[in-house]
């Protein structure tokens, strides 16, 4: 039985993944924002555990929950009305000076 040696390269003509992760981040620059974001804010509500004083766990993760979702779709938002901006009004403007 013989080894495949090359089974961790990606086939002929295929990305790699840190490839496709950098022309994905080129596309869409704020999804790996939101996504850093929400584990930051994740891990420094998780770090402030023990400082939460008389509330209770499960209302500490729930806020600490709420609070990295909050951050996600902030970016997420943020990308839309980039796009928005880049698809309308800037193509408009520019279909105008052309006229």
């Amino acid at each position: 039985m013989s080894a495949n040696k090359g089974w961790c390269l990606p086939p002929e003509g295929e990305d790699g993944v840190s490839a496709k992760f950098l022309r994905k981040t080129r596309e869409s620059p704020l999804v790996p924002i939101g996504l850093g974001g929400c584990l930051v804010v994740a891990a420094y509500r998780i770090y402030r555990l023990k400082a939460r004083g008389p509330t209770k766990m499960s209302v500490h993760l729930i806020h600490t929950r709420v609070a990295a979702q909050a951050f996600a779709v902030g970016a997420i938002m943020l990308g839309a009305v980039y796009t928005m901006y880049k698809d309308y009004i800037k193509r408009t403007a520019q279909d105008a000076g052309e006229k």
